[in-house]
């Protein structure tokens, strides 16, 4: 079995984003010469986000409103932001969009289903954070 580690590095213009990152990871899934296995891709900040979903401008400010609806960033609203932070809000919406997805490779492809992309999610950003892509496989 084979393995191919890559970091992705984002310093997102607004506090909150969504950024389209499947043409990134199937570049490193060609890069890695996997043609049958799994694709990790997680966010390595508990302020940011992997998901899927479909590439739509639509969902995508949905997704921002609801968010929002959720949990409303402000600084007297979370007892996590007593410790002299800002981004309680941040922190839950993580747990609501995942940390992390796993596509199968087939025939050295992500094998997705219908509209189906990876999506980084930034919900405290304009600082550099990470994603780390880990293809396992033969």
């Amino acid at each position: 079995m084979k393995a191919h580690t890559q970091y992705l590095w984002f310093n997102t213009k607004n506090r909150q984003e969504f950024i389209n990152i499947t043409a990134l990871v199937q570049e490193e899934l060609q890069k890695s010469g996997i043609k049958e296995g799994l694709c990790l891709v997680n966010a390595m900040h508990i302020t940011s986000s992997v998901f899927i979903n479909d590439d739509e401008e639509g969902l995508q400010g949905d997704f921002s409103l609801w968010l929002e609806k959720l949990a409303p960033y402000g600084k007297d609203k979370y007892k996590h932001n007593l410790s002299g932070e800002d981004n309680g809000d941040a922190h839950l919406k993580r747990q609501v969009m995942g940390r992390e997805v796993v596509v199968a490779v087939t025939s050295a492809r992500l094998d997705f289903g219908p509209w189906e992309q990876i999506f980084y999610g930034e919900f405290d950003g304009q600082r550099r954070k990470r994603v780390l892509i880990k293809i396992i496989g033969e």
